[in-house]
């Protein structure tokens, strides 16, 4: 096997060119570094789990100039549902409301997979990066002044020296792990299972938006919309095995309780474990974690890849700010306190209660009645709340922390 030394004077390598790994290596070349992004697979991976662009993150993806090619490939929803499924009732909440805070007072729903698509393209032009299929890290190490990195393609092994390292490299990160971080939280102990149909769901349920929570304590739902098909959310109880939950008798059961008929095709039927954890710390000296390296949850609310990406562009910023304009490397502390603080007092919060909420553990079935009734009633609530929705809070809070 060959040796290779790439000795090119390369400013930072990204590992994972997943949406926020593409998001963060785009939003540097925009910044005037050089970057290489390696990629384990093949492709950029098409991974169903996230679908939704928040308001902000579109904002991001509008500097980026890929904004509009997202909102053509996927479904502009601006109003989404929280529904009780026992008794029909339905909350409706309009980002429609939120038209003097953004640009784009709405959700996209588009697989995440168009985006890392849409940037891999845009960067294939781009001189100052390198994008790497193929290409995993096996080996880094850092010193005062910038980050060995060892890369393993199948034809050779490749050394490159970076000024840093940011691991976008997803929940079995090889940069956390090297830089020895823990990641602590804890697992659901059951599973939940992804069915898509071009069934329309719209034609056998009446009203329903593009993006619907529905609430049971027997089994709660999420059904999505996505530009081709409807996707179902379903938990799983403890202990099935996978074998039966990807089998047409569990499909029947699922649809025949939806839709009042078991005659359903579906395009793809995924399981996958869910988790909540966060990284220790998201910088260690030169090296950094973004998106689902650093953090993980359930996908109760879509805030899991738009997290992530806002991690990614708050970080792009700080190396813009030390590199480029003399500001001192402690801001990289405030990245990390930053994201680390919004990661556990939004995102995991809210994800964890919007499952309690979803399936009324605790008796919370009417303390999600009441709070939805209350919110329906009270203009400057229910703002509020489309603020935190919309993940426009999120990012309000994250920059007022020091």
């Amino acid at each position: 096997m060959e040796f290779k030394v790439i000795t090119d004077n390369v400013d930072i390598v990204v590992v994972g060119a997943g949406p926020v790994g593409s998001v963060a290596a785009a939003r540097l070349v925009q910044c005037g570094f050089s970057v290489i992004v390696c990629e384990a697979e093949a492709t950029s991976t098409q991974n169903l789990r996230a679908s939704t662009f928040h308001p902000p993150t579109l904002e991001m993806l509008d500097t980026l100039g890929v904004a509009d090619q997202v909102i053509k490939e996927g479904l502009k929803a601006p109003v989404y549902h929280w529904r009780k499924r026992e008794t029909g009732e339905v909350f409706s909440f309009d980002f429609g409301e939120l038209a003097d805070r953004t640009t784009h007072p709405y959700r996209i729903q588009c697989e995440q997979h168009h985006l890392s698509r849409m940037l891999a393209e845009k960067l294939a032009g781009e001189a100052k990066c390198d994008l790497r299929y193929n290409t995993r890290v096996v080996n880094v190490q850092q010193d005062a002044d910038g980050v060995d990195v060892t890369l393993e393609t199948p034809l050779e092994i490749q050394h490159v020296r970076a000024k840093y390292v940011i691991g976008a490299d997803g929940a079995n990160s090889i940069v956390r792990k090297y830089l020895g971080i823990g990641f602590e939280g804890f697992t659901y102990p059951e599973k939940f299972l992804c069915l898509s149909t071009e069934m329309d769901l719209a034609d056998h349920i009446d009203g329903l938006a593009y993006v619907n929570y529905v609430s049971d304590p027997e089994e709660w739902l999420v059904l999505l919309r996505v530009p081709r098909l409807w996707r179902v959310l379903v938990p799983t109880t403890e202990g099935d095995d996978d074998e039966w939950l990807l089998s047409d008798a569990k499909k029947n059961e699922v649809f025949e309780r939806l839709v009042g008929r078991s005659d359903v095709e579906t395009a793809h039927r995924t399981i996958y474990k869910v988790h909540q954890r966060v990284a220790e710390r998201f910088n260690q000296g030169r090296m950094f974690l973004v998106g689902d390296a650093a953090h993980l949850n359930n996908p109760l609310g879509g805030f899991g890849m738009n997290s992530g990406i806002h991690d990614a562009w708050n970080l792009a910023g700080k190396l813009d700010d030390v590199e480029r304009h003399g500001a001192s490397p402690s801001v990289f502390d405030r990245f990390d306190r930053q994201r680390r603080a919004i990661t556990h007092q939004f995102v995991q919060r809210q994800t964890i209660d919007n499952m309690e909420l979803m399936n009324g553990e605790g008796g919370k079935q009417k303390q999600m009645r009441d709070r939805m009734s209350r919110l329906n009633d009270d203009p400057v609530a229910r703002r509020e709340f489309l603020l935190y929705q919309s993940m426009i809070k999120s990012l309000d809070d994250a920059e007022a922390i020091l």
